[in-house]
């Protein structure tokens, strides 16, 4: 598997890694998750998907796309501050430049590629690793995001807790929490699988 990172696609491929990504997202969060989110043509998207993000993607070996994240720089609208306010005590994110805000995270379950033998699925954990180098790289080193009671679980297991902002709430079919978690190169070593590989590379040795 392989990380993959597009913000304008460059050429086709690119464009064809998009559609597919926003084919998985409909199929995981209207169809298996039953949240309220608009689907048209078989693909999920939102206002935040027109504000230029950096979509990192997971592709397997046949070229599918097997996990998706959505980053968008904290400092400017956010999922968080503009749709889910109420998970944050004031309703106030004390957002800074060093921050960026992921979203719309999700991984493709049912492919057996990755599943292995642990209680983690190969993707979710290749997935984390891209969005922390992603963020290093770009000179991120804290990454907010809202999240289910059950993802904050995963989150533990693998040693990359959430720290709370506010109490979780229930928000449609969701309890939903709103946390940070830091982007460091200590956690991108601990967390990415053995034959983690993504398109670009960061001095990682440099990084706090």
């Amino acid at each position: 598997m392989q990380i993959v990172t597009i913000s304008t696609p460059r050429d086709t491929h690119e464009a064809a890694l998009l559609k597919s990504h926003h084919e998985l997202r409909a199929r995981v969060f209207s169809d298996r998750l039953g949240w309220d989110v608009d689907v048209s043509d078989g693909c999920e998207s939102d206002d935040f998907d027109t504000l230029q993000p950096t979509y990192v993607l997971t592709v397997d070996n046949i070229g599918r796309v097997a996990g998706c994240a959505r980053l968008l720089p904290a400092l400017g609208p956010t999922m968080l501050v503009d749709v889910f306010p109420s998970l944050l005590p004031s309703g106030h994110l004390d957002a800074h430049a060093a921050m960026i805000e992921s979203s719309r995270f999700c991984v493709d379950t049912t492919l057996g590629e990755g599943r292995g033998e642990g209680s983690v699925h190969e993707v979710t954990l290749t997935m984390f690793a891209g969005i922390i180098e992603w963020s290093i790289a770009n000179g991120f080193r804290e990454i907010v995001t809202v999240t289910d009671l059950r993802f904050e679980r995963i989150l533990a297991r693998v040693g990359w807790p959430l720290a709370r902002l506010g109490d979780p709430k229930k928000i449609g079919v969701t309890m939903a929490v709103a946390g940070t978690l830091p982007a460091s190169s200590e956690i991108f070593q601990k967390l990415r699988p053995a034959n983690y590989r993504s398109k670009f590379t960061i001095p990682l040795g440099k990084v706090a």
